[in-house]
């Protein structure tokens, strides 16, 4: 007969968002200054 183990761990809390969720997370905050200028670089040379 061994010795019982008594295991003083606690259970694993369940994450809040899973590694798809983390990515998209990522990607659009990554992505959220991405839009199109109201004037164009070449506007002033267009005389």
């Amino acid at each position: 007969m061994g010795k019982v183990r008594q295991g003083n761990k606690e259970p694993r809390k369940q994450p809040q968002m899973n590694a798809k969720e983390k990515k998209a997370a990522k990607h659009a905050r990554k992505h959220a200054g991405d839009h199109v200028p109201f004037l164009p670089h070449d506007a002033g040379s267009a005389r």
